[in-house]
């Protein structure tokens, strides 16, 4: 069977033979499309932040327990794995999606809004463990069936804590790298309809550090500030330090990022504290930028200390490096698209995201890529991390489709070297 619609990057028509288990795998994804919408809507339902998925972690497991395949349960009762079979010293693809919610309010009216007061599925974890579980059904499907090719062994990963960057460290932690050639992962785009991809080889996210500032000064009356060292004025003048200087000593060619997310000091109108602290985030595409960033910011903070008196103390507690897509594993997610006989569009990205995503802790070990899978609903584009946030449900199929293929054309191309 041969595709008129396939086409390559640049949008020029060439003809893809599809394999029987390709064939297979759409028609079993055509029924299985109900199955994942329902995973979703539950997951939508009872969301659990970061930390706190154990029950969304027992719903996967019984659900995966179905197929009768190895599973083993991440830390504390969070995240799993499943593997294709228990067989030891095989290279394994891995494909990855995250469970955890976030602290959002769900401001929906739709019957599957979350149903847990200040937390809900505001980035799409819901719909990633939907398509991942969707994508072991599939795969252990066409194995049963006897239409997997020879030496396709596998690895799925439902990982936690993705929005805190501790998730894939965790599952990382129990071996869940062990054996894995290449890994694959998705992302819900709501800037793109269901049916369309984006993809983009190198940096494909920025890294994420979070940085701590704390400020001591001498407290006293607020009539009389002359007396004391004011820490909520050296707080003022380090917000714009970071907003105004900080990108003039950095290289406009290269793109970063520093944002304060909070700022706390202070208990009551007519005083002055003693200590003020802000939290914020600081991102870049490289590592050499991301290095020279901190190094700028930590003259910033010397500059304000001296010019203010306070005592001011800059940390970095957490930060997770960014992803950087394998060429070879983006190239087979291209390959993978172009086998979808009903036409799925592929936009090759500009440039790379400033978000973070802690499924860069996974290809610091083993080469993988992700890619951006469009799920723009119908009433137009609801934004990433909003309390309106929702999504078209056709990019549950289209996205286990996609990943599937991409699994077993990994594993051929391995087996092949």
């Amino acid at each position: 069977m041969v595709s008129p619609l396939s086409t390559t990057e640049d949008g020029a028509s060439v003809p893809v033979k599809i394999p029987r288990w390709a064939t297979a795998l759409d028609q079993a994804a055509s029924r299985l499309q109900r199955r994942m919408v329902e995973i979703r809507r539950h997951l939508h339902q009872h969301p659990e932040p970061s930390g706190e998925e154990t029950e969304t972690t027992a719903y996967l497991a019984e659900i995966v327990n179905e197929t009768g395949l190895p599973i083993r349960i991440g830390p504390e009762g969070r995240g799993l794995i499943v593997d294709s079979d228990l067989k030891t010293d095989v290279s394994r693809v891995a494909f990855r999606g995250d469970i955890d919610a976030l602290w959002i309010q769900d401001a929906k009216e739709a019957e599957y809004r979350s149903r847990r007061a200040g937390v809900m599925h505001a980035c799409g974890h819901d719909a990633h463990a939907a398509g991942v579980t969707g994508t072991i059904f599939l795969l252990h499907e066409l194995a049963q069936a006897g239409l997997l090719p020879n030496d396709v062994h596998w690895r799925a990963i439902l990982q936690p804590s993705e929005e805190t960057a501790s998730g894939a460290r965790e599952m990382i932690s129990i071996g869940a790298l062990e054996e894995v050639s290449g890994i694959f992962a998705l992302h819900l785009d709501p800037t793109r309809p269901a049916g369309a991809i984006g993809v983009r080889s190198g940096a494909f996210t920025a890294s994420c550090d979070e940085f701590e500032i704390h400020i001591k000064g001498r407290g006293g009356h607020g009539a009389r500030p002359h007396e004391t060292i004011d820490p909520i004025a050296a707080s003022a003048q380090m917000i714009l330090g970071l907003y105004q200087m900080f990108p003039r000593r950095m290289d406009p060619h290269q793109p970063v990022v520093a944002t304060v997310g909070q700022v706390s000091s202070g208990h009551s109108p007519n005083v002055i504290p003693e200590t003020a602290a802000m939290k914020g985030t600081l991102r870049a595409l490289d590592e050499r930028t991301r290095a020279r960033a901190k190094e700028v910011m930590a003259d910033i903070v010397a500059g304000i200390a001296k010019t203010t008196g306070c005592e001011i103390h800059l940390t970095f507690p957490f930060g997770c490096p960014g992803v950087v897509n394998d060429v070879a594993c983006t190239e087979t997610i291209r390959l993978a698209a172009r086998m979808i006989p009903d036409g799925l569009r592929v936009d090759e990205m500009s440039h790379a995201s400033m978000g973070g995503e802690d499924f860069a802790e996974y290809l610091q070990h083993v080469r993988g890529a992700m890619f951006r899978l469009g799920c723009q609903p119908a009433s137009g584009c609801s934004t990433l991390h909003s309390p309106e946030f929702d999504i078209d449900e056709k990019a549950l199929g289209i996205g286990a489709r996609l990943m599937a293929r991409a699994v077993i054309l990994r594993a051929e191309s391995k087996s092949a070297e």
